[in-house]
């Protein structure tokens, strides 16, 4: 889906683009149990209820904006399988449904915590964690490393083609770093 279909705010969001790419590389079955930690705006969250019908959703979100911006999407989106959990993670997940798909989108600086309880509840679970910091994708690493889980890792650079007078230039977007995390990947 086109960014300019979600509702925004000041709350990040997933790109379209990194958005595609993540979600693939969730590879979700129709009835997959998944958690968007960090949902932002939601986008995440909204497509992949749209891929599991009969699956279902939590989209985990600290802000109050955040949420309230879920909750618009989720109606414009019609989608169902959704529901809005306020809170941090990892500590708000605590009653929640196994997962076996996670999207990390930001951590609020717990990402090895909530790695932790995502691994221990479900080791066959398959997370996609999306870094934009050094430090994040740092942290990131040394987790894989000292616990010794595999995982695929790419940087995307998405370049946007803007009009300048009577010109053409590339306008860089962040640099995104795509881990997956995922049994057939051991």
């Amino acid at each position: 889906m086109k960014d300019e279909c979600f509702i925004r705010g000041k709350v990040p969001m997933t790109k379209n683009e990194v958005r595609a790419i993540s979600l693939a590389k969730l590879a979700f079955r129709p009835d997959s149990m998944v958690y968007d930690i960090g949902a932002g705006t939601g986008s995440v969250a909204v497509e992949a209820a749209l891929l599991v019908p009969r699956g279902h959703v939590y989209a985990v979100e600290r802000q109050t904006e955040g949420c309230e911006l879920i909750r618009k999407n989720q109606e414009k989106f019609a989608v169902s399988n959704l529901t809005v959990i306020q809170g941090m993670a990892p500590a708000c997940l605590a009653g929640l449904p196994v997962p076996d798909r996670v999207f990390i989108g930001g951590s609020g600086g717990k990402i090895t915590d909530i790695l932790d309880l995502m691994l221990a509840r479900n080791p066959l679970v398959t997370m996609v964690i999306n870094c934009i910091t050094l430090e994040t994708m740092a942290q990131v690493m040394q987790y894989l490393t000292e616990k010794a889980v595999t995982a695929e890792v790419i940087q995307i650079q998405i370049n946007r083609v803007e009009q300048l007078g009577g010109y053409h230039a590339l306008k860089g977007q962040n640099p995104v770093f795509v881990i997956t995390i995922s049994p057939e990947e051991e």
